[in-house]
């Protein structure tokens, strides 16, 4: 089971309202703020064609608006800088760009601060374990900014709170995978296990102590914070998982809280024949009923979470993965 972080959560909520039982160590004076950042669709523009002229060409001869590329990118990067300029004058600070977050090593006795989209903030989480984090939009008129409560133009004067331990904070149940030969991985809003092409999988599936051979095209294992994404689409797409839940369809529908002491699994378009099955479709992960799956594909097989393909563990024969919750919660900062 995840452990639990600071106090008791309220019953009903996700909310863990005394984090400060658990206060961060610092080892200086000067606290210490990390900052990610991302790269805007202009940078990436650039980085591809050198200029800003040659990316204008490219937008612009496809018929898309280029000022739409560049007010993003202003808008973004005075975001980025008023945060910068806000946290300098009560923390020493340093910028993390996203794609250095694999192989960054966080102390863990500073405050992580992300100024981006949602996407941003989740791929973070599962690399801060349980670092306080606080999620900055930069742009609410273009980000929903589920994962991001605070804006740019109000975090000057909530900038000491999110530091100091403060502000409440909500506590996110990630999944992780473990494979027999060591490798693990963790994901914030899902971990998909399957094919790396588009072709059918195989494997054994072993749950609450029935074991199936199947073909399909992956299985998804989703968390309380992806519920109302992959989830979703798997629920409202799959015929056989609607009837599964039919007692408590509408709950579900409505996804499940962020800090729940539990996963879903959904196979994807499982195919029945002579030798495989298609009884173990859909259901609960918990501690005492975690999911194994036991790789029959030579070849192509794979494990990556959260939709990031770049960062993927080979899953071939003779590997079993064992999946169940992360043993600790992310911290979100709200």
């Amino acid at each position: 089971m995840s452990t639990q972080l600071g106090s008791i959560e309220s019953k009903g909520s996700n909310i863990v309202p005394n984090m400060r039982t658990k206060e961060i160590k610092r080892n200086s004076l000067e606290p210490k703020v990390i900052i990610v950042h991302r790269e805007t669709r202009l940078d990436e523009l650039k980085r591809r064609y050198n200029t800003v002229e040659q990316a204008r060409f490219y937008v612009e001869h496809l018929g898309a608006d280029f000022n739409d590329y560049v007010a993003d990118d202003k808008q973004y990067k005075s975001a980025l800088g008023n945060v910068r300029q806000t946290y300098q004058k009560i923390a020493k600070v340093q910028l993390v760009d996203r794609s250095f977050l694999s192989n960054f090593i966080f102390a863990g006795d500073e405050t992580v601060v992300v100024v981006g989209q949602d996407g941003l903030v989740a791929n973070t989480l599962k690399y801060v374990k349980d670092i306080p984090l606080v999620g900055v939009n930069p742009e609410p008129e273009r980000y929903d900014g589920v994962l991001l409560p605070f804006n740019a133009d109000e975090i000057g004067k909530l900038a000491p709170e999110t530091i100091k331990g403060k502000r409440q904070q909500k506590a996110v149940t990630l999944a992780k995978a473990e494979l027999s030969n060591g490798q693990s991985i963790v994901g914030v809003n899902d971990i998909f296990i399957g094919p790396k092409q588009h072709s059918s999988a195989r494997y054994e599936l072993n749950w609450k102590n029935s074991t199936e051979l199947q073909s399909s095209s992956g299985i998804v294992i989703s968390t309380g914070l992806g519920s109302t994404g992959w989830f979703q689409s798997l629920l409202a797409g799959a015929r056989q998982i609607a009837g599964a839940v039919n007692h408590d369809r509408k709950g579900l529908q409505k996804g499940f809280p962020w800090n729940s002491n539990h996963l879903y699994f959904c196979v994807r378009e499982p195919f029945p024949s002579q030798i495989t099955g298609t009884d173990l479709v859909f259901g609960k992960v918990t501690q005492n009923q975690p999911l194994r799956i036991s790789s029959h594909m030579p070849e192509n097989g794979v494990i990556f979470s959260d939709g990031i393909l770049d960062d993927t563990i080979d899953f071939h024969s003779g590997l079993t993965a064992t999946v169940g919750m992360a043993d600790w919660k992310g911290r979100l900062v709200v």
